[in-house]
């Protein structure tokens, strides 16, 4: 009974923890283009929050960017849609314009 409990507990301290905004970012390869601070093959995520700071239709700008993917913003390399459910995509555009 002991180990069953203790394998729940673990269990569900992993979930909580990979759902995170962070972890999900990584879980869905966000981070294979996108990183913190610095630029790679896309923008940084500190980058995009600076440009759509003030802009009120942002989250959903942005959610429809990570799930059907875009071009032109940042330059010519298209962003391809991602696999993510709606609620994580404005999960993830959340954190993302949260950073500083």
């Amino acid at each position: 009974m002991k180990i069953a409990i203790s394998a729940l507990l673990i269990s569900t301290s992993l979930a909580a923890h990979a759902d995170t905004p962070e972890q999900l970012a990584k879980s869905k390869s966000c981070f294979a283009c996108h990183a913190t601070a610095k630029k790679l093959v896309g923008p940084s995520f500190k980058d995009i929050a600076v440009k759509y700071k003030n802009d009120k239709t942002a989250e959903d700008k942005l959610v429809l960017k990570i799930l059907q993917g875009g071009s032109g913003v940042w330059g010519a390399v298209p962003m391809p849609p991602n696999q993510v459910t709606d609620a994580e995509a404005h999960q993830l555009v959340r954190w993302v314009l949260a950073q500083k």
